[in-house]
């Protein structure tokens, strides 16, 4: 099943915005796993997401997606706690490309930006995405998309599916 637009303009938006992005998956034991990604970008038909994330890591996560290819990713933006969770079932891992690199630098500067506004040290973005480390990418169709934002809309699904 996939959902009609994925790229609903609330995804599209808060994706634009200085959010944190944390990839979840798990394991064949039904263990989670999750880990802080770097970096995200959509296709323009909306229909798929490539997730940035440290290699070494993020290594259990990887692992979880080379085995099942189940994934969520939460989108949330600290500054207005607004939330979205995608969803989807057929990611795959790659090799980043020096465009990756570029990205990540960029995401880790934007979301430093944005924890400062909340009493952060925007350096402390840095630390928590692993810069030091080498990227992989994660591609996959987004399958689900779900509010998440506290309240009372908190876990409704976004969008239609189709077939």
């Amino acid at each position: 099943m996939s959902i009609a637009s994925p790229a609903h303009a609330g995804l599209a938006a808060l994706l634009e915005r200085r959010v944190s992005v944390i990839v979840g998956t798990r394991d064949a034991g039904l263990r989670p796993h999750v880990m802080r990604a770097t970096g995200c970008r959509m296709s323009r038909d909306g229909r798929r997401l490539e997730v940035l994330m440290p290699a070494t890591s993020g290594a259990d996560v990887l692992d979880d997606l080379r085995a099942n290819g189940r994934i969520a990713v939460v989108f949330s933006e600290p500054t207005t706690h607004r939330t979205l969770q995608v969803k989807g079932d057929d990611a795959v891992v790659t090799a980043p490309t020096p465009e990756d690199a570029a990205l990540a630098a960029r995401y880790r500067t934007r979301f430093g930006e944005e924890i400062a506004q909340i009493g952060f040290d925007a350096g402390l973005a840095v630390a928590m995405l692993g810069a030091d480390e080498p990227l992989a990418v994660i591609a996959f169709t987004v399958r689900e998309v779900f509010e998440q934002t506290p309240g009372p809309t908190a876990g409704e699904r976004i969008g239609q599916a189709d077939g």
